[in-house]
């Protein structure tokens, strides 16, 4: 299943979760109004008032529940960092020492940087000592991964490598939109429990009371709404766990089959779902709010249930193995009573401890595609398989489609041997709260002097002196670094950025703006890198009104797509009639036989600030048409500049259609 296929599913659990939702609600108005009618001994004499009774706790009932999700769902619009915290999370800093640490940091910004998102926050859950994880937020951009202490101390590089690889599955494939909406109506439908157990406890309390001056029935009637509110809250407990298993088990075998394929070998997560078999505390958490986010967690967050939310073990296990034999759980979990296992231990002893604590992550001893390793365990092509570090890459249309959210072992290698190419000191600012800031504005400033001039006037002028130094200073640090390493290191940056607050944000926003305006040109690497900052920066501030409906046809985006596909003929072909036959080859592939002609923009890649709103707004479908288009201006003449990837990677990044660093196939 491809990632645009995975986008209409999504879709379609989203109504199916609606529609249970829907038919949850409608039975808990049922239970609360036949208990509200039989505690005050409502009866059919009179029709009108009945019926106005009923209507009335209809609307109170509703109203309870439509509220409490609500405010439920806005409590949770800080994104994932807000999830991670409630059950406990302390965030990891970006510049830990700590070994088991800085493996975790190490494996989330590769990943990260492979699957072509910013990297998220990431967190620890320090009192849980069973295996599990999840990935929390509304968007890529304010994502959250979060493990438990056990992951860490059980798992080795290649077990937590798959586990964090499947959360990734959730991230791209926009499944944590999904969950936070779950989380948000779950608590709405059991909210009701709350208020009956008051509304119960109350009645008790009162009857008791007004025994001895024999009002004792004035209570009564109190007491049986409350524990009809209990009932249906209880209903609503039990709609909630089909839900949760309605929306959550197939999933999982997804991500399970994604982080295969991310990693290219099954033992790390199959290993990682042997431990929670054979180790005594399992994948179950002690955090009260377990049931809450037990739909986005690795494995159970309970180790009974009557509506599971993930497959069998086992079932999960066969599936990567198919010779797995499941009395092998009972094996290890023997094994493991007397002498449980330590992941530092077996990465010594299988060759993956990190080569140094700090900075870099260690060896992974995972073969490429050619079955050759590095001194790091990576395709030693990694290193030169991009088209920043050449000219020209090939390019087949159908192999750029199928890597869209779904970077390969060759795309991790290459996104692990990124990380080994920037230099510490620059790694070191782009994980600090304070540096990060200058270093991105410095990224943005033009390697001309008389550019650099005009912009570093322009950011002193608007927003202070000491800020325009200090950009300065972080484009000098920045030297010769390479178009290719540039994107990366503005991604890692991000979690920095999210530790700052929202005002400094809004001002780094505009900072961005001054720069790429203020030498009355912009090229190509600079849109390209202001944008997806600036994209990111704010689904930060604001994730959770981010995202579009996903409802607009291609139809009725056509002038926005052509201005879209002009711009790419443009960068691409100098020439104008190479520039217009790449342009219709583009048009063919997207809307076949209709007249859209070719008009160069007249403000380069400007000409798509309007087009973005428009164009993710479309359809998985529709996406995945104009995605196609774009591939096919671009591979007019069979090959990929530089300008046209990062051009094309900004376009599937602001369409939400994350596209890992290309790896050509030749280079010239």
């Amino acid at each position: 299943m491809n990632f645009f296929e995975r986008q209409r599913q999504v879709r379609r659990l989203s109504t199916r979760l609606v529609l249970l939702f829907v038919l949850a609600v409608a039975g808990i108005v049922v239970v609360v109004n036949l208990a509200a009618l039989f505690a005050f001994n409502a009866t059919a004499d009179d029709p009108g008032q009945l019926g106005g009774f009923v209507a009335v706790v209809t609307v109170a009932t509703l109203t309870a529940i439509g509220l409490a999700a609500l405010v439920r769902t806005l409590a949770l619009r800080g994104g994932g960092g807000k999830v991670a915290r409630e059950l406990g999370g302390v965030p990891v800093p970006a510049n830990t020492t700590d070994p088991e640490l800085r493996r975790l940091r190490n494996v989330v910004e590769e990943m990260a940087l492979a699957s072509g998102v910013p990297v998220p926050e990431v967190y620890v859950l320090p009192e849980e000592t069973a295996i599990n994880a999840f990935a929390a937020g509304w968007t890529p951009s304010d994502a959250a991964v979060a493990v438990t202490r056990g992951a860490l101390q059980r798992l080795n590089r290649d077990e937590l490598q798959g586990v964090i690889a499947h959360e990734f599955s959730h991230v791209v494939n926009g499944d944590m939109r999904l969950n936070i909406r779950l989380m948000g109506l779950l608590f709405g439908i059991l909210f009701l429990t709350v208020i009956g157990r008051g509304l119960a406890r109350a009645g008790v309390i009162g009857g008791g009371r007004s025994r001895g001056d024999n009002s004792g029935g004035s209570a009564a009637p109190l007491a049986l709404v409350g524990l009809a509110l209990l009932v249906a809250g209880y209903v609503g407990v039990l709609a909630g766990r089909l839900i949760q298993a309605s929306v959550s088990r197939q999933r999982e075998f997804l991500a399970d089959a994604s982080a295969v394929q991310y990693t290219r070998q099954t033992r790390g997560i199959a290993g990682a779902l042997k431990k929670i078999g054979g180790l005594t505390d399992g994948s179950e958490l002690r955090s009260a709010k377990r049931d809450e986010v037990g739909h986005m967690l690795f494995g159970e967050a309970a180790r009974t249930s009557w509506f599971a939310t993930h497959p069998p073990l086992a079932d999960r296990i066969k599936a990567l193995e198919p010779s797995f034999d499941p009395t092998e759980l009972h094996q290890l979990s023997r094994k493991w009573a007397a002498a449980p296992p330590s992941g530092r231990q077996e990465d010594i002893a299988l060759g993956l401890a990190p080569a140094r604590s700090t900075g870099r992550a260690g060896p992974t001893n995972q073969p490429d595609v050619a079955g050759r390793t590095d001194r790091a365990g990576r395709d030693p092509q990694a290193r030169h398989g991009s088209a920043a570090r050449g000219e020209q890459v090939r390019v087949a249309p159908d192999d750029v489609l199928a890597q869209v959210a779904a970077p390969t072992a060759s795309a991790y290698a290459h996104a692990a041997a990124i990380l080994d190419r920037i230099p510490d000191p620059l790694l070191e600012q782009a994980r600090s709260r304070e540096a990060a800031v200058p270093l991105l504005l410095g990224l943005l400033l033009s390697a001309e002097p008389e550019a650099r001039q005009h912009q570093y006037a322009a950011v002193a002028q608007r927003h202070g002196q000491q800020l325009a130094d200090s950009a300065r200073r972080a484009a000098e640090d920045l030297g010769d670094l390479t178009a290719e390493l540039r994107l990366p290191l503005a991604e890692l940056a991000f979690p920095a950025l999210r530790e700052r607050p929202d005002t400094e944000l809004e001002a780094l926003l505009a900072a961005v703006f001054t720069l790429i305006r203020a030498d009355g040109a912009i090229n190509v690497t600079e849109y390209c890198l202001s944008r997806l900052l600036l994209a990111g920066l704010e689904e930060s501030l604001r994730p959770d009104s981010r995202w579009r409906t996903d409802r607009r046809r291609l139809t009725d985006a056509r002038s926005a797509a052509a201005a879209l596909l002009a711009v790419l003929a443009s960068v691409g072909h100098p020439d104008h009639t190479e520039a217009e036959r790449a342009y219709r080859s583009g048009v063919d592939t997207l809307l076949p036989g209709t007249p859209l002609p070719y008009a160069p923009p007249e403000n380069g890649v400007l000409a798509l600030e309007t087009a973005w709103p428009v164009l993710d707004g479309l359809r998985p479908t529709d996406k995945e048409q104009l995605v196609a288009a774009t591939v096919a201006v671009i591979s007019h003449d069979g090959m990929m500049t530089v300008a046209e990837i990062e051009l094309l990677r900004t376009i599937c990044g602001l369409l939400h259609c994350p596209l890992p660093p290309m790896v050509g196939h030749g280079t010239h």
